[in-house]
């Protein structure tokens, strides 16, 4: 069969698009019939990170920044490695991101063409100056790439597009967690990358994409090549089918743009394009006016990559010594110390969708830019379960320890105080030992209940005997031990849930758990 027969690349998207949805609605979907440690290791056939260890960007911006190694990086050098054999395939058969970007481009952008840019323009290398500043960033110690490579910006798009969504129809809406505009400011992101398809087609991949760009750089070493035969008759069709913008003119290839996807092949009315093995060196041709690429690569500005590199240094360091008030975060269990956390975390956004509750909320911009998307833990939304060690499982860098659940369940992710002001048994207005009940049904018994005294005040001779004052004068208090809590939060949570909630006794939960007392290697 024929590639003009058979759509390859397209049953490839579809497929790889498929399993990219299964894994943000299915496997990462945090319920079930029984809650339990297997829920999500049951469903995981594939991991649920692969399309994150697919985007090399993503994977050495971390392993730069973190000063680390890991499993992503193999997943990186292995399609970066595939990519010699097939260039680009990454982008033009399996990312997500970019068959999102088709899909608009076949439903809206072929429809405003009047709006397409002409294709060579002084924006065709820009993809490659905001690489050159990711990978300066990560040098010094600034992840960036969370913002602008392909997976992490899709999958944090899908997250926030399709989990509250899901979490509505499926649970209850009041699970949603609440927006606000740093919420929005994620979305206008993702829909502004795929709304860039009015300026012509894949106009993100060939023009500003990060992660296609660090695919083009390994592109002269490739083993395959595109091949124009005698027989072309000079048609066009070809040049008119590639969304890549990978064919001159001439119909000769732009090797660093070309991704064997093969559409012009498959248009080609007789069969004069070829892919195949490469058969040496090319040729050393002139290069023509107005052509930004030969065939050894892209010409880029050294002035530009400098100026680029410089900036995304800037960044990097600016941010970390920016003076302002830093705000101590509640991390989920198994984080990294802060600094190390903010280096590796590609703010991907698969931990807030696999967490049940949902415990974990994207940070806003009160938490610092550098913070970001950051998964942050909010126990006056929902408590840690006991027995949920997800958010580790997913974390693609490592920026969350893969901790066993038994090891979760010891880890101290911060540290619950009492506010004995408004705790109902300190103030002395009722019995209550809501947090000692959640704390003990969790397993951890880290909430102790102990007898405290309280001022009776003036009782009129005769009312109250001897006894019933001394009754009255003493009730059983929350206290909290230190070296078994894990800021867990269900206490929190439980607090909140049922004196302010619902029965409006209180403004807030007078239990809180602060980011103290806390397990954060470095």
């Amino acid at each position: 069969m024929s590639r003009r027969s058979f759509p390859l690349r397209r049953a490839c998207q579809t497929l790889a698009f498929a399993l990219f949805l299964a894994i943000l609605l299915h496997v990462a979907w945090p319920y079930g019939d029984r809650f339990s440690t297997r829920l999500f290791a049951d469903k995981e056939r594939v991991p649920a990170e692969l399309f994150l260890w697919l985007d090399p960007l993503a994977s050495v911006a971390a392993a730069l920044a973190g000063r680390c190694v890991g499993v992503f990086l193999v997943w990186a050098a292995g399609i970066l490695a595939a990519s010699l054999v097939i260039p680009r395939v990454f982008c033009s058969h399996l990312c997500p991101l970019g068959t999102t970007i088709d899909l608009f481009d076949w439903a809206v952008g072929r429809r405003l063409k009047r709006l397409h840019l002409r294709r060579r323009g002084a924006w065709v290398h820009a993809k490659y100056y905001v690489l050159a500043a990711v990978l300066a960033a990560a040098a010094f110690g600034g992840m960036l790439a969370g913002y602008v490579a392909a997976i992490p910006v899709a999958t944090r798009g899908y997250v926030f597009l399709l989990a509250p969504a899901q979490l509505a129809a499926l649970k209850h809406a009041g699970m949603v967690r609440p927006v606000s505009w740093d919420y929005w400011l994620s979305l206008a992101l993702f829909l502004g990358i795929i709304g860039l398809g009015v300026l012509g087609r894949r106009f993100w991949c060939r023009t500003l994409c990060p992660s296609g760009a660090l695919f083009s750089l390994v592109s002269p070493l490739r083993l395959r090549e595109r091949r124009v035969t005698a027989a072309c008759i000079g048609c066009g069709k070809c040049v008119r089918a590639c969304t890549f913008d990978a064919i001159r003119p001439d119909f000769s290839t732009r090797p660093a743009e070309c991704a064997f996807c093969p559409d012009c092949a498959r248009a080609c009315p007789v069969d004069a394009i070829q892919f195949g093995w490469r058969r040496g060196a090319p040729a050393h041709v002139a290069r023509p006016a107005g052509e930004t690429e030969t065939p050894g690569g892209p010409c880029l500005s050294r002035r530009a990559v400098l100026g680029a590199s410089a900036a995304g240094a800037l960044a990097a360091v600016g941010l970390a010594a920016w003076p302002r008030p830093r705000p101590r975060l509640l991390r989920p269990p198994g984080s990294l110390r802060e600094d190390r956390f903010l280096q590796r975390c590609v703010r991907c956004g698969l931990c807030l969708k696999v967490c049940p509750g949902p415990v974990l909320h994207p940070a806003g911009l009160s938490a610092g830019l550098d913070a970001l998307w950051t998964p942050v833990a909010v126990p006056s939304w929902a408590g840690c379960h006991q027995h949920c060690n997800f958010c580790g499982q997913v974390c693609p860098t490592g920026a969350i320890r893969a901790l066993p659940i038994e090891a979760k369940r010891r880890t101290h992710m911060g540290l619950a105080v009492v506010n004995a002001r408004t705790c109902l048994p300190h103030s002395g207005r009722r019995d209550c030992q809501l947090c000692y009940d959640e704390c003990r049904a969790a397993g951890y018994n880290a909430i102790e209940m102990r007898e405290i005294r309280l001022e009776v005040g003036d009782v009129p001779e005769g009312v109250m005997s001897a006894a019933e004052l001394e009754a009255a004068g003493r009730i059983l208090a929350p206290f909290v031990k230190p070296e078994a809590c894990v800021g867990c939060g269900l206490c929190e949570y439980r607090c909140g849930a049922a004196w302010a909630k619902q029965q409006h006794l209180l403004d807030s939960s007078a239990i809180v758990v602060v980011a103290e007392n806390e397990d954060r290697p470095a």
